[in-house]
């Protein structure tokens, strides 16, 4: 961790252990490593990896409502989470509410975050910023998407280790999941490592 990221996370420590309005406890492991994940996000939130490009003629409506988790690259918020989820839907003020879900198997109960969402550059760009916490947004890139029936879609952050791969459904076909993969891999995203989530 370089010598600018510190003095951030060390701000949003204090500023996570100081709060205590929240509707869920944030000292809980994920909810804490969650708002971390965020203030990191500081020193290189926005952008899309070199040599990679979004999606475009991106259409948010269709894109609205629930999307399963089925394979990412590790990241210590999600660890120990399973039946991952994502809902989209509109604000009413404008732009995307954001609503994660997803059931801790040692805890035994679910744990949610609620963020909210805008588009990064044009509306029909799949280029997005997201926060759960304040002014603080990381990019959201959709690199990869069905743009028929809006089935599956692939996601990075600002660089390599960020990577997703969103279903409408809890699995998807075999065929589908290996063409992602084999595309994830050209892209230079390291497969070997990526986790598939169990869905049940």
């Amino acid at each position: 961790m370089g010598e600018s990221v510190a003095p951030t996370i060390k701000y949003c420590i204090h500023f996570i252990e100081a709060r205590n309005d929240y509707p869920q406890s944030i000292n809980s492991p994920y909810m804490k490593s969650f708002f971390l994940l965020i203030c990191f996000f500081l020193n290189s939130c926005t952008g899309i990896p070199e040599g990679i490009v979004a999606v475009d003629d991106f259409e948010i409506n269709r894109y609205l409502g629930t999307w399963y988790e089925v394979a990412r690259l590790d990241h210590r918020f999600e660890r120990g989470l399973e039946n991952i989820s994502a809902n989209y839907s509109l604000r009413a003020e404008g732009g995307i509410d954001v609503l994660n879900k997803g059931w801790d198997t040692q805890a035994k109960e679910w744990h949610q975050a609620l963020g909210k969402a805008h588009f990064a550059n044009l509306a029909n760009k799949g280029m997005l910023e997201v926060s759960f916490f304040g002014p603080f947004y990381g990019a959201y890139n959709i690199i990869e998407l069905d743009k028929k029936d809006y089935s599956y879609a692939m996601i990075t952050g600002p660089d390599r280790s960020f990577f997703w791969i969103l279903s409408r459904t809890k699995q998807l076909p075999p065929a589908t999941m290996q063409s992602l993969i084999k595309q994830a891999k050209t892209l230079g995203f390291d497969t070997d490592q990526f986790i598939y989530v169990k869905q049940d």
